[in-house]
């Protein structure tokens, strides 16, 4: 079917029906969408109902795009979505981060084994597992050393995950993965870390504007007294992770601007049909059980997120002065919380009480350095 020629190019909303996504993170994709809308001088053309994208328009998916899928809307390369495309689902979750048990385990179809050798020296001690055996073997090795966090690889926001000091431990918490999350997706099962901190490594582009940035999470406690997440803290500046190199690290972020680095190379190598305007890589910083320190990238994220609405602010921010060097935004995930701050865009309020009073809001605290 031929592509429909607009007069004015269009920013459109993916919604993504195979995902159970909470109301708070579809209200969330609008307002980025109509933040990519007003960078790019494009009119909100809200969400698409399916069939090809008319040209010119660019697209905000809720999660990351599988090449066919892409193909099919029109989608070429990263200039047309605020998001990534891979050619196999399991790329855009957490598996991808470390090797096998062995290389008779259980894959999926389109594992590139070679990744983990890519990967060695910018990720943390452990293991991906697409059966329940393999994650035991992994679980066994690792817990020999203390303690192990399980994750699913499909999880977000620090949810599906479970740290285990026994076997038993490790065994209840797995019984809690459903056979077509484990099959399909797999699980991670890697070192866990006390005295740990997150931090936030990423780049983004929209349209010709690119911008780079370092920063670090805050954890939340929501209503049902989980940990999730709670916001980052960036430092942003025009152009690529080069650039970065101009705002004077701190050490431990500096490290973790490398393992970045390495982990974004080492994919694309192994998985060429791979490319994304966004790529976030949450890097933690911490100490085993023996209280030696560790570093290493936990996770890579190609879709919008979390800090999505801050990475947009200082895409504003550079756009609306052109001497802007470098730019401190943040977002905030808050339950129960008071009034978002004078000055902040707010991008959604509970006002049902659903979500425990969840308040999101993104802020730009000026030009400099420090966060």
């Amino acid at each position: 079917m031929p592509r429909k020629a607009l007069q004015r190019g269009r920013v459109v909303v993916l919604a993504s029906p195979d995902r159970d996504s909470a109301h708070h993170e579809s209200v969330t994709q609008r307002h980025l969408a109509r933040e990519a809308a007003a960078l790019l001088g494009y009119a909100y053309g809200g969400v698409h109902e399916g069939g090809p994208l008319d040209w010119p328009s660019y697209a905000v998916p809720q999660r990351t795009l599988l090449v066919d899928e892409a193909l099919a809307l029109g989608i070429h390369s990263d200039a047309d979505l605020l998001g990534g495309v891979v050619p196999h689902a399991f790329v855009a979750g957490k598996a991808i981060t470390h090797g096998l048990v062995a290389r008779e385990a259980a894959a999926p179809a389109g594992w590139a084994y070679e990744l983990a050798r890519g990967l060695d020296g910018a990720v943390l001690d452990g293991y991906s597992a697409f059966s329940r055996e393999d994650a035991r073997i992994a679980a066994r090795r690792l817990l020999a050393r203390g303690p192990v966090r399980l994750k699913a690889a499909s999880a977000c926001g620090g949810r599906g995950q479970a740290v285990c000091a026994t076997f038993d431990a490790f065994e209840a918490a797995l019984a809690t993965i459903t056979a077509g999350d484990l099959d399909v997706l797999g699980i991670v099962v890697e070192r866990d870390l006390v005295d740990a901190r997150t931090y936030s490594i990423g780049t983004i582009r929209v349209g010709a504007s690119r911008i780079s940035y370092f920063g670090h999470q805050r954890g939340a406690v929501d209503h049902l007294g989980r940990t999730v997440y709670g916001g980052s803290d960036l430092v942003a500046v025009r152009g690529d992770f080069d650039a970065l190199s101009t705002v004077g690290m701190p050490v431990v972020a500096a490290a973790a601007l490398a393992k970045a680095i390495h982990y974004d190379a080492a994919v694309a190598a192994a998985y060429p049909a791979f490319y994304a305007s966004r790529r976030n890589y949450d890097v933690v910083h911490g100490r085993d059980a023996d209280g030696l320190p560790h570093i290493g990238v936990l996770e890579q994220s190609w879709r919008i997120g979390g800090a999505s609405a801050a990475e947009l602010l200082a895409l504003r921010a550079f756009a609306a002065d052109p001497h802007l060097a470098c730019v401190r935004v943040s977002t905030h995930e808050e339950y129960a919380g008071g009034a978002p701050p004078e000055g902040a865009t707010v991008y959604f309020t509970d006002r049902s009480g659903r979500f425990g009073g969840l308040v999101k809001y993104a802020r730009t605290h000026g030009d400099g350095y420090p966060a």
